[in-house]
């Protein structure tokens, strides 16, 4: 009896007047709901979750991000350098926020190891390291995200049910479009007046419309790291070259390329080599860098190391009608010579989406902004399963 009831439900009759393509995009709707659900469930609610990561962070250390009295000016990068050296501190790197609230975040070595923490821009303490203890709580939860903790199995089965919900979208909008331009309405709008399977009809229908294009998005871009042919796909519709086909650019451009870096290289050899009597100040530095990238934005500056005998100064461009944040890059030499830029706007199109993939993908690419609306796509994504379960489930129930 139950199968009969099951079979009823999985296998619907062909209704009057149903093409025979909306009729298998039912079917293959159902199907695949049915088969992904849980996963679905599971990667969209771990999304949620994680993708406020870094305000949890913030919270929790709260005391040492941001700081309350701020006198009339910051100190130099110049000078919070000067004072690490006074405590044996070599600095690594120094990150100086756009915002005048927050701290610098600072990373050096002391004995031979690697430290980051937190400084009072305004006076110069040392604020300590951050609190990590829900740095473990996080991992879990992107572990989930990706593989299920489960390994590369887990990462398999979850980039098969990413794939299903990307066919489950586009069935769904099928299945979406009114038969009549009268009905659009009544399928833009919840009824909540109705009965709860009406409502949770409604909610499943609209709400996967509403969602369909970003939910479709944040799909493709996770699939992007789990499938190397989707990542191909991508960066060749883009304008880029396939990853198998790297080597099989013409000659030329090959000939280009290598001595560009092959040059690029002799260079820092040089630069490593070179005995340099005073090496320029951070300060300066910065004033170079802001006269080549002259906007005002968070900037990070990487000092000379063994393996890259260059300043590196990144500064995040948010001066576009979005606001999204876009890497710009330049170097100096240690005598504060510009060496390089890099900018995002002069980057291909397939290079500029693979260096935001990720933050593509997570919301982080408009700030809080966009990520308080990804986590709302998100929970919409992790909707959809369950009010779609309940109605196949009601319609099973029912069956006679």
């Amino acid at each position: 009896m139950k199968n009969s009831r099951l079979k009823k439900t999985l296998i619907r009759k062909r209704r009057k007047n149903e093409s025979l393509f909306k009729y298998a995009m039912g079917l293959l709707h159902l199907w695949l709901g049915l088969l992904s659900a849980l996963v679905i469930i599971v990667v969209c609610l771990s999304g949620c979750v994680y993708a406020f990561k870094n305000q949890f962070s913030d919270a929790l250390n709260r005391d040492k991000v941001f700081v309350t009295e701020k006198p009339a000016s910051r100190k130099t990068p110049s000078e919070i350098r000067e004072i690490l050296l006074r405590e044996k501190k070599e600095l690594k790197s120094i990150m100086i926020p756009m915002d005048k609230d927050r701290s610098y975040v600072v990373s050096y070595t002391r004995n031979n190891a690697d430290a980051a923490g937190y400084f009072n821009p305004y006076s110069g303490e040392d604020l300590g390291m951050a609190d990590v203890s829900m740095n473990r709580f996080f991992e879990i939860v992107l572990d989930i995200h990706r593989n299920l903790m489960m390994g590369n199995v887990g990462r398999q089965i979850n980039g098969a049910a990413v794939l299903m919900f990307c066919l489950l979208l586009f069935s769904g909008f099928i299945l979406w479009i009114p038969k009549k331009i009268k009905y659009l309405k009544q399928s833009l709008t919840v009824k909540f007046s109705g009965k709860f399977q009406r409502v949770n009809y409604d909610l499943h229908n609209t709400m996967g419309f509403y969602a369909f294009l970003m939910l479709f998005f944040m799909a493709v871009t996770g699939l992007y790291v789990t499938y190397p042919w989707v990542k191909n796909a991508l960066i060749v519709s883009l304008g880029g070259e396939p990853i198998s086909n790297v080597s099989a650019v013409s000659s030329k451009e090959e000939d280009n390329a290598f001595d560009r870096i092959f040059n690029d290289m002799l260079n820092r050899q040089k630069e490593k080599s070179a005995v340099q009597e005073k090496e320029v100040s951070l300060q300066e530095i910065l004033i170079s860098a802001d006269k080549i990238l002259p906007y005002e934005a968070v900037t990070t500056i990487e000092l000379p190391n063994k393996e890259n005998p260059r300043f590196v100064v990144t500064k995040v461009n948010t001066d576009n009608w979005l606001g999204a944040m876009l890497p710009d890059q330049i170097t100096f030499d240690k005598k504060g010579e510009f060496k390089s830029k890099e900018l995002f706007w002069e980057k291909p199109l397939d290079k500029q989406f693979t260096s935001l993939a990720k933050p593509l993908h997570t919301g982080e690419i408009l700030g809080l902004k966009s990520i308080i609306f990804y986590f709302i796509i998100c929970f919409i994504g992790f909707s959809l399963p369950v009010t779609g379960f309940i109605f196949w489930f009601n319609k099973f129930r029912k069956a006679k």
